[in-house]
């Protein structure tokens, strides 16, 4: 859905993406910018007066960068359960399979039910699978992985919830459903100890009439006619059980350690009703816990995810971020603040690191807007456009292109008649605007946008402005007119915006790995110093060190990390903690 845009220019936001924009576009990544434009959907902006070829050009762009936006899932009920099993050849996992699908309703997921389905349907990917199947050949991981991710769009599975039975298998598909957001509440691991489910195997036989499965010692036939026809299948061995045992052993670590917070493994080495006791039981505390942050909202803190270095981020830690910070921006704005800094330095939020990142801080920069646009807030949505004139125009590489992709972008039915957008001035607030959001305001080399933002601001007033990851630090001009030239006023004004919100990684000066922990503060809690700690390769925690109750000082980090009392903390106050200082 297209916004209508309030500027002094008054381009009609409908009329969109042109071939100037595209080259714009594509200076800050195709691919990055494209997920923001299509989270929520497919985009419907075209020039007017060249409709035709910008839908081809858009089209086209679209497939370049098809490799990194491919579908995601629909966004799921907050209370259906999505579980992933994963158990060795016999392990007893299709018969739980059956127990969970028909006490809790989940969609039942099997690669193998898939594969079969697609083939028999004569779709596309079931002519690549069956061609891999007829030769003999592992089918790929990449087409396994697009028929799952394909199935989990369906609708039942947003409805009921799923069951994936027996994928991931490999550490590439793991790490598939990763980026695609794909992320279970619980990883349910059967474990059954090699002997046994040899003896499992080499013990079952398949009834070719009903093709039911029989086991000579656990599950007897039931009369004399149905045990003379059972046959056992070729690669029910010893031999070939070992082996398939073998190459899910290799295979599982991995898949476990992309999993290890939602483990739960179960004895599998017992009847099926003792077995299925312990699933019921890990299944209701997962639907209890789940319902329980549900009926929290989205304020909901639940402690730092792991893993922020592996970049991309999945779509469920970008969006807890997301909803931590727009918690703080409601919080700060409900309490009368008008002058509001967000700032959420996570990698793939954090453009200074890297500037393709610009496409994550744009959808950060949308959830903002839909939150106060949800509570019928009419929201001004603002980027910087070039500042200077003539040879001196220019703009931060950061922001180069971030306002077509702004228009471009998919702002859904539901209240983008609420969403207008704008460019950073006095001119650009309309008496009609609730709440103003600027995204990265910054500085550039010889030009400085803190005239044009202080005019915005007061234009607002009493209207409150929130700044998302600024940059107002002053930049050196050639003539070093910006380091001195009201550089005191300037600072004094930067200062006037209350920091309500702070996430930021913690690394060791100079370097941006390993990380060492975090420094969180959403408004209008205080600041929370967090230590990652490795417990076992590839497997880490945040443990909550210290709470204080304004910034922390790198040696009261370094206190924390230690153990100790920050040292903020323990000096006296009043005159006796001045000379303190003094002495």
């Amino acid at each position: 859905m297209a916004l209508s845009l309030q500027t002094s220019s008054a381009v009609p936001l409908r009329a969109a993406f042109s071939q100037d924009s595209a080259r714009d576009a594509t200076s800050v990544s195709a691919a990055f910018a494209l997920r923001a434009a299509t989270t929520r959907g497919s985009q419907s902006c075209v020039r007017a007066g060249n409709a035709t070829a910008q839908r081809q050009q858009w089209r086209s762009l679209k497939v370049a960068a098809s490799s990194a936006t491919t579908a995601e899932p629909a966004v799921e009920e907050a209370s259906v359960l999505r579980v992933i099993i994963s158990g060795a050849p016999a392990s007893g996992k299709g018969t739980q399979c059956e127990e969970i699908v028909k006490k809790y309703g989940l969609a039942h997921i099997s690669t193998g039910d898939l594969l079969r389905d697609e083939v028999a349907r004569g779709t596309e990917s079931g002519r690549q699978a069956k061609a891999f199947m007829d030769a003999g050949q592992l089918v790929p991981d990449q087409l396994v992985i697009d028929m799952v991710r394909a199935r989990l769009s369906h609708p039942d599975t947003q409805h009921k919830g799923w069951l994936l039975d027996g994928f991931p298998r490999s550490p590439a598909q793991a790490q598939a459903l990763e980026e695609a957001g794909v992320v279970p509440d619980v990883f349910l691991l059967l474990q059954v100890p090699d002997s046994i489910l040899v003896d499992r195997v080499v013990g079952r036989r398949l009834d070719p009439e009903t093709n039911r499965i029989y086991h000579l010692t656990f599950s007897p036939p039931e009369s004399q006619e149905v045990s003379a026809r059972l046959i056992q299948r070729s690669d029910d061995t010893e031999e070939k059980a070992l082996a398939r045992v073998e190459v899910y052993k290799q295979h599982v670590t991995h898949v476990v350690n992309a999993y290890r917070e939602k483990l739960v493994e179960v004895d599998g080495n017992r009847g099926k009703h003792e077995v299925f006791a312990d699933i019921t039981s890990a299944l209701d505390k997962a639907k209890t816990d789940k319902a329980a942050a549900a009926g929290a909202g989205s304020e909901a803190w639940r402690g730092m995810p792991t893993r922020l270095n592996d970049i991309p981020h999945s779509r469920e830690i970008r969006q807890y971020f997301y909803d931590d910070a727009c918690a703080a921006a409601v919080s700060a704005v409900e309490a009368g603040k008008q002058r509001i800094k967000l700032e959420c330095l996570i990698p793939e939020l954090n453009p200074q690191m890297d500037v393709y990142r610009i496409g994550t801080l744009l959808e950060l920069m949308r959830e903002l807007a839909f939150t106060f646009a949800r509570k019928g807030k009419r929201v001004k949505v603002c980027v910087q456009g070039s500042m200077g004139s003539g040879i001196f125009a220019g703009m931060p590489l950061q922001l180069a292109g971030t306002r077509r992709l702004l228009e471009a972008m998919d702002w859904g039915e539901e209240v983008s008649h609420r969403i207008v957008l704008g460019s950073v001035g006095a001119a650009e607030v309309a008496p009609e605007d609730d709440v103003v959001i600027i995204m990265a305001p910054q500085n550039a080399v010889g030009n400085c946008i803190l005239d044009d933002l202080q005019a915005m601001v007061e234009a607002a007033a009493p209207r409150p402005v929130i700044i998302l990851n600024p940059r107002l630090k002053d930049l050196p001009s050639a003539a070093g007119v910006m380091q001195v030239s009201g550089r005191a006023e300037r600072v004094a004004f930067t200062e006037t915006f209350e920091l309500c919100y702070l996430m930021r990684l913690l690394y060791l000066s100079g370097t941006q790995y390993p990380i060492l922990g975090a420094l969180r503060m959403r408004y209008p809690d205080p600041y929370e110093i967090y230590k990652r700690v490795d417990i076992s390769f590839g497997v880490e925690r945040y443990d909550l060190m210290a709470s204080l109750p304004s910034l922390p000082s790198s040696a009261d980090i370094s206190d924390a990390f230690a153990g100790k009392t920050p040292r903020s903390q323990t000096q006296p106050e009043g005159i006796w903690g001045w000379l303190s200082k003094v002495f």
